[in-house]
C-alpha cells in the first residue's frame, strides 16, 4: 500500500478522478452585488467577466442609496455550479464590493424585467397584435396609423414569450432594461 492507504490502480480518491465531483451543467445565476458608487466600479466588475471569458446575460445598475453613495449591480450569469461560486468569490475580492448575494440559491426572488417592443402593421396584424397585447398586459405607450409601441414588464420569460409573438406580426424593435430583482421576505 502506498503512504495514503491508497490501492494501487484504485481511483476512488485519485486526483485523475476529481473530475466526476464536478458538474458539467450550465445553471443562469441571478447576482446582486452592492458597491461603492464610485467611478470605475462598474468597469471592474465587467473587466471580471470579460478577462475570464464568462458571459453576462443581463445587466442592470442604478444608485440605491444617495446618501451612503451605494449602487446594486444585478447581473444575470449562466456557468457551472463551480463557474458561478468562481464569480461570486471573485467579485467579494473587488475592493468596492460590499456584498455578493446569489439570488438564484438564497431563497426566493422577484425578478422583473421592462420592455419598450416596436410593432409595425395595419388591418389583421394590427388587430391582433393589440388582441395579443391585452392578454400579456402590455401597455400602448405610442400609436401612428402604422406602428404600435408597447411596455410590458413582467419576468424575463413573459417578455420572451410577448417578443416572440410580436415577430410575425411586424416586429420593428425591441429595449428591454434588462433583469430588476429582490430576494423575497425581509
Amino acid at each position: 500500500m502506498s503512504p495514503l492507504n491508497i490501492k494501487k490502480g484504485s481511483t476512488k480518491h485519485s486526483a485523475y478522478n476529481l473530475r466526476s465531483t464536478f458538474s458539467d451543467v450550465q445553471e443562469t445565476h441571478t447576482l446582486a452585488v452592492l458597491v461603492a458608487n464610485e467611478p470605475g466600479v462598474l468597469a471592474r466588475v465587467i473587466g471580471l467577466f470579460s478577462g475570464r471569458g464568462y458571459n453576462i446575460d443581463s445587466l442592470t445598475v442604478a444608485e440605491v442609496d444617495h446618501a451612503g453613495h451605494t449602487s446594486r449591480i444585478t447581473i444575470v450569469t449562466t456557468g457551472t455550479p463551480q463557474v458561478i461560486e468562481q464569480i461570486k468569490a471573485q467579485l467579494g475580492r473587488i475592493v468596492p464590493v460590499h456584498e455578493v448575494h446569489d439570488l438564484t440559491v438564497e431563497g426566493g426572488s422577484v425578478e422583473r424585467e421592462l420592455a419598450l417592443i416596436k410593432v409595425e402593421g395595419s388591418g389583421e396584424k394590427r388587430v391582433e397584435a393589440l388582441r395579443l397585447a391585452d392578454i400579456f398586459r402590455a401597455q400602448v405607450v405610442d400609436s401612428t396609423l402604422e406602428s404600435f409601441v408597447f411596455q410590458i414588464t413582467g419576468t424575463p420569460e413573459k417578455v420572451d414569450a410577448f417578443v416572440d409573438l410580436m415577430r410575425p406580426l411586424g416586429l420593428v424593435e425591441v429595449a428591454r432594461t434588462g433583469v430588476a430583482a429582490l430576494s423575497r421576505g425581509v
